[in-house]
């Protein structure tokens, strides 16, 4: 089985192109889901992961099963229900950024609970990784998440959560419980700054490190152009960001969960994988969409050759 299992609702992507000398604007069909991207981020840098999910035995849905194979991602763990469809997400740009519109609910994924966990191929694994996402699609859901938690637990394998807050799909009080539940069962916590602000009400990196130590011993604090706070109960390092020239963000910080676990699975320290993710995410930022444009080892390693010499 693969060292990393990653759970998590998958989705098709539809990304805004700039728009043609006649004005139209096309939408250019990709794939996505925050813990699918980490997964994909993890094989390109020499992992073995596996997906925990569900899809609809739809377009999108086969879609998704062809990426996986193609990316090598084990999606033996992901079911196919003809009773619910495979959740599609828009991403649009403007002058604040990108922006995400859902079509997601009553997803395959959704519909995801407890009896679903496979605890055979958790128990197996080296780092279980979820996310915000993967707990704020539907109770069951929710549900689904902490039981694979608990397992991790029970059997000594590494947990990683990633907030990855979204506000549209649960009210921020119950969000805060939640996330910060799980946070406090894992062994490695990767909050946003922006994720952190909203969550804890808190402002500064210092005191959001403070925050997530007490309820976690390794934090990576994803602080986008400052770089990363990499934090244990011990000592803390901030890795400043890789310039690059950024078209879109969209997976940027699914890229570095996927590259920094590859990397901790490789054996690296928590500051020398942090280094190479960071690298890592920015690269993704180079093209559009969250897959395409993630990086693999050899672009990454020669990237921060690069940024040594």
């Amino acid at each position: 089985m693969p060292d990393l299992l990653c759970l998590g609702e998958p989705m098709l992507e539809m990304n805004q192109q700039p728009a043609g000398p006649d004005g139209r604007v096309l939408f250019l069909q990709g794939h996505g889901g925050d813990t699918s991207n980490a997964a994909i981020a993890a094989t390109r840098q020499g992992a073995s992961a596996g997906y925990v999910s569900a899809v609809g035995t739809d377009a999108p849905g086969d879609s998704l099963m062809a990426l996986w194979a193609t990316e090598g991602v084990d999606s033996s763990l992901v079911g196919r229900r003809a009773d619910a469809p495979t959740g599609i997400y828009v991403v649009s740009h403007g002058p604040d950024g990108h922006r995400f519109t859902f079509y997601r609910r009553g997803s395959a994924a959704s519909l995801m609970g407890p009896q679903d966990v496979p605890e055979a191929a958790i128990r197996a694994a080296k780092i279980l990784h979820l996310s915000g996402i993967s707990q704020a699609i539907s109770p069951s859901a929710c549900d689904a998440g902490f039981r694979a938690i608990e397992v991790a637990r029970d059997a000594g394998v590494l947990v990683s959560y990633d907030t990855n807050l979204r506000l549209a799909l649960w009210p921020a009080a119950r969000a805060a419980a939640v996330i910060h539940a799980a946070i406090g069962m894992a062994d490695i916590a990767l909050p946003s700054l922006e994720d952190a602000r909203a969550l804890t009400g808190l402002t500064t990196p210092e005191a959001i490190v403070d925050f997530y130590l007490r309820l976690c011993p390794l934090v990576f604090l994803k602080r986008g152009a400052e770089g990363c706070t990499v934090a244990t109960r011990d000592a803390r390092v901030t890795i400043p960001r890789h310039a690059v020239t950024p078209v879109d963000a969209t997976g940027a910080g699914d890229t570095f969960a996927g590259a920094l676990l590859a990397r901790l699975i490789a054996g690296d320290p928590p500051e020398e994988a942090a280094r190479y993710a960071n690298v890592a995410a920015a690269l993704s930022t180079r093209g559009y969409g969250a897959v395409a444009p993630m990086p693999r080892a050899a672009e990454v390693r020669a990237a921060m050759g690069a940024a040594q010499a």
